[in-house]
């Protein structure tokens, strides 16, 4: 496999934009990342598109229609809430495999207020066990995950207040965040309960958004970067659920997410102490919490400490383990399609320096890891370098 490089990014705002269409808002993010790379649309080999909501409507030929087509292969893609994170290894796949030089990956979703979502949905009602045996909603699963970790290991709704705390906080300093106010510990624990232990200011909102990568081989990056520091795709790994027994916590939202995060460590011949920073899949505070320790972040038990710790070893902002420096979905936003690779963008502009976040810069990045999952299940990581 070659090495493949990320040599341009584009996002627009996280937000709603009820009088644009899905390849507009695609597009817009689409020629963003063209121009960052300094290239045109005819220069695009291949382009790999992400998009849950409007999967059947060949999403990625329309946004060529709209930004200029050359006839090149569209692969569109449905994966989750790891949609966007596959069309970018798509992208990835199709460079690093030798059989193109430039590809173009866009996550784009128009969900508006949306409301919840998951639950019973199509099928047979006779056979439904939405309220019955538990609940398929979003935020009953990822509560049910929280509780689990709760009663395995002490952890308090305090841990998962300052998670959202925390988010919000770094969501002030991104221009690109859906929502950019602070939030007080007694704000989001007297929050409406949405799902215990997750209030209204644990769960992510619904909106639209989209984000842009383009990626190149090492060949054409001496070509066409201009000497620009570029960040390295240096492992790119999806999972999906493999047979486990039953669990206190089902469906089981860490298994996926471990193997994932075992060979994408391998891949990249590094480890977790390596990371400067990680943005992974905080759809609610709670998975942020146990993705902690999924991601190899801290130990099994240790979450609770490692977002308790005010110095040193903790996930905020100035920390040795900044995490979500973005705001997360919490406060960036989680258009489904869109956050896989607006993820990859935070990583890539903070390796690279990137004025998009200058206010939020990690200082010496060397390596950063993109992180989301899709239940049913797809999970996806990205390590990048420079």
């Amino acid at each position: 496999m070659r090495n493949v490089y990320v040599l341009g990014t584009g996002m627009i705002k996280f937000g709603r934009y009820p009088e644009k269409s899905v390849p507009e808002l695609g597009g817009a993010a689409a020629l963003l990342a063209l121009k960052d790379a300094g290239v045109a649309i005819k220069d695009v080999e291949m382009f790999a598109c992400g998009n849950l909501y409007q999967s059947n409507a060949m999403v990625g030929q329309r946004i060529l229609q709209q930004i200029g087509q050359t006839g090149i292969p569209v692969i569109n893609v449905s994966n989750a809430c790891a949609t966007g994170s596959t069309a970018f290894r798509e992208a990835y796949m199709s460079v690093a495999s030798g059989m193109y030089d430039i590809s173009m990956a866009v996550g784009v979703e128009q969900m508006g207020k949306q409301g919840l979502l998951g639950g019973a949905g199509g099928g047979d009602p006779a056979y439904s066990t939405e309220g019955k045996l538990g609940s398929g909603l979003m935020p009953a699963v990822f509560g049910q995950a929280g509780i689990e970790h709760m009663r395995k290991y002490g952890t308090k709704l305090e841990h998962f207040a300052k998670i959202s705390v925390k988010s919000h906080k770094h969501a002030t300093k991104n221009p690109f965040s859906q929502y950019r106010n602070e939030v007080s510990l007694e704000d989001v624990m007297n929050a409406r309960m949405v799902a215990f232990p997750n209030t209204l200011y644990m769960c992510c909102p619904t909106g639209d958004g989209a984000a842009a990568a383009i990626l190149v081989s090492e060949d054409k990056l001496k070509q066409l970067a201009g000497g620009r520091k570029r960040a390295k795709v240096a492992a790119s790994v999806l999972t999906s659920d493999p047979w486990t027994d039953r669990t206190q916590t089902l469906p089981d939202v860490s298994t996926l997410t471990r193997r994932a995060s075992k060979q994408a460590y391998e891949k990249a011949g590094i480890g977790p102490k390596d990371i400067a920073l990680t943005e992974l899949h905080d759809c609610f505070a709670t998975a942020e919490l146990v993705h902690y320790e999924n991601l190899g972040l801290c130990g099994d038990g240790e979450a609770g400490k490692f977002i308790d710790s005010d110095g040193g070893m903790h996930p905020g902002l100035g920390g040795h383990d900044p995490v979500n420096v973005s705001g997360g979905l919490l406060s960036k936003g989680h258009p489904l399609g869109a956050t896989g690779v607006a993820n990859i963008c935070e990583v890539v502009w903070h390796l690279t320096q990137d004025d998009r976040a200058k206010d939020r810069l990690v200082p010496n990045a060397k390596a950063g890891q993109a992180h989301v999952i899709g239940l049913g299940s797809a999970c996806t990581i990205h390590i990048l370098t420079v």
